[in-house]
């Protein structure tokens, strides 16, 4: 999962996610569907995705009151931060096996992506919605029981 770091970078920056992860994972070259019945094959997870992943829904939660005119911008880009914080902890921790750990590079990097949009304008209140749809995509994914389906 280490390697996922580089990964990220490489595709915030331009880079290609399915051929870095292919060679970074020893992975082929082809990427790793999503299970078409999430709600029976859905992946597991190890005590660092699920606490990585609670504090991300923690943080995004708290972007609700700035959304809803209850927080500063500052508090925006704090919580953002927090975000690609519990990112970086995922990446550096998260133990899974290569199908679960390409599903959750479709989770991951849109979160990375959309927090630090907001970091740099946090007018783009729309990053918000977009972590939430990435943590709904989580919850249908995989099988964290703090993370219920929505």
């Amino acid at each position: 999962m280490r390697t996922l770091i580089a990964v990220v970078v490489l595709a915030i920056s331009g880079g290609v996610v399915g051929s870095a992860c292919a060679q970074d994972h020893g992975h082929d070259q082809h990427p790793h569907p999503v299970p078409a019945d999430t709600a029976s094959a859905r992946y597991p997870v190890d005590a660092s995705l699920q606490q990585g992943m609670r504090n991300i829904r923690a943080a995004v939660d708290g972007l609700g009151h700035y959304e809803a005119g209850h927080a500063a911008p500052a508090d925006a880009v704090r919580l953002a931060g927090e975000v690609e914080d519990n990112v970086r902890f995922v990446i550096a921790n998260c133990k899974l096996p290569p199908e679960a750990d390409a599903a959750l590079h479709g989770i991951i990097l849109p979160l990375m992506q959309n927090a630090g949009t907001l970091k740099r304008d946090p007018e783009k209140r729309e990053a918000i919605a977009a972590m939430r749809k990435s943590l709904a995509d989580y919850a249908r994914q995989f099988d964290d029981p703090e993370a219920m389906p929505r």
